[in-house]
């Protein structure tokens, strides 16, 4: 896994996580004035993955998905894709959690 860093269509910085394939698995919940804030609200998301609640919920289409909320209740990541079943969901929120500590650091693209 390894982090990104890019400018989002509104002129902000976000981030997202990507799998060894290329493959979004996760991005920030908001967008950040810059890319530096980007950057390190990405490094405090690997750092505190472990800490984070994340939540498996059904969308409008039926469809599950994951998001990480920090303990004052920010979500501060959401899941890539939708999932048809929630234990897909489950898994992948748990591979997210389990890998992001181990990312490759953000880097701006």
């Amino acid at each position: 896994m390894r982090f990104e860093v890019y400018s989002d269509a509104g002129g902000g910085s976000r981030w997202r996580l990507l799998s060894s394939n290329g493959q979004n698995v996760a991005s920030s919940g908001a967008a950040f004035a810059t890319r530096s804030n980007a950057t390190r609200a990405a490094r405090a998301f690997a750092r505190n993955a472990a800490a984070a609640a994340f939540e498996i919920y059904e969308d409008k289409s039926g469809q599950h998905r994951w998001r990480a909320r920090a303990r004052n209740g920010q979500i501060v990541a959401s899941g890539g894709e939708a999932f048809s079943s929630k234990q897909n969901a489950e898994r992948a929120a748990d591979g997210v959690r389990a890998g992001v500590a181990k990312a490759a650091d953000p880097r701006a693209s």
